[in-house]
């Protein structure tokens, strides 16, 4: 699945991005922490970078020179600065594209696919791992041995925690990432959620992908890049 990492101060702007972003099957990742950037980047590995221009200690142009020069990663500007000679600029450092705050939505996801096409990132439309595939856009998990239908919830889980394999991710913050997709579902509906979940993995030979880790939270992880089935 792409994921695209949001570099920008403005919590409201930045959580509308998450949002829509979300909505569109993407896995928006939001920065907090303005002092080490690109650190998360070479560890998130994103497809996109939507960068600002006026941050926390460092301007977006001398962030764009850093990111380009550790990370693959698209960056498309993403700023309330107008001024020609400023795209001129940001274009110059290796930006993809530089759009001008308040954006138009519509024009943003096109433009947003377009630089992804550009750069061979193709659509978020699907993600496989170790011979397991979910297919997003039939909500569907398939295997050699055939294939399960999902939930919109479970469909939503297993693309978060995949998109995250080998990561701990704490329940809160997959319920935090579920509620970004506008799917509202409390602490007892996810531990229902991922039990189906599991129940129709190990239906594919996939029943111990996805691990409780006791006072922590869920794993992602197919051993040796294969499969194992749940002990008989």
């Amino acid at each position: 699945m792409t994921k695209i990492m949001i570099v920008e101060d403005d919590g409201a702007i930045r959580e509308e991005l998450m949002l829509l972003l979300g909505n569109e099957g993407y896995i928006p990742y939001g920065v907090t922490d303005f002092r080490d950037i690109p650190d998360q980047a070479a560890r998130l590995c994103p497809d996109l970078i939507l960068l600002d221009i006026g941050l926390p200690g460092q301007d977006g142009f001398a962030l764009c020179a850093s990111l380009k020069k550790t990370s693959r990663a698209a960056v498309i500007f993403v700023t309330g600065r107008e001024d020609g000679m400023d795209e001129v600029r940001a274009l110059s450092l290796g930006g993809d594209d530089y759009i001008t705050k308040p954006y138009n939505i519509p024009v943003l996801l096109a433009r947003i696919k377009a630089v992804l096409r550009r750069c061979g990132q193709g659509s978020p439309e699907g993600m496989e791992s170790g011979g397991l595939r979910l297919d997003l856009a039939k909500g569907m998990a398939q295997s050699a041995e055939g294939f399960v239908l999902l939930s919109r919830n479970e469909v939503q889980i297993l693309a978060h925690l995949m998109a995250h394999a080998g990561e701990i991710i704490p329940r809160a913050d997959l319920i935090e990432a579920l509620w970004n997709s506008r799917i509202y579902i409390d602490d007892n509906t996810l531990s229902v959620n991922v039990t189906r979940l599991r129940g129709k993995l190990a239906e594919l030979g996939y029943g111990n992908a996805i691990r409780t880790r006791r006072g922590m939270g869920y794993q992602f992880e197919i051993p040796d890049g294969g499969k194992r089935r749940i002990a008989e």
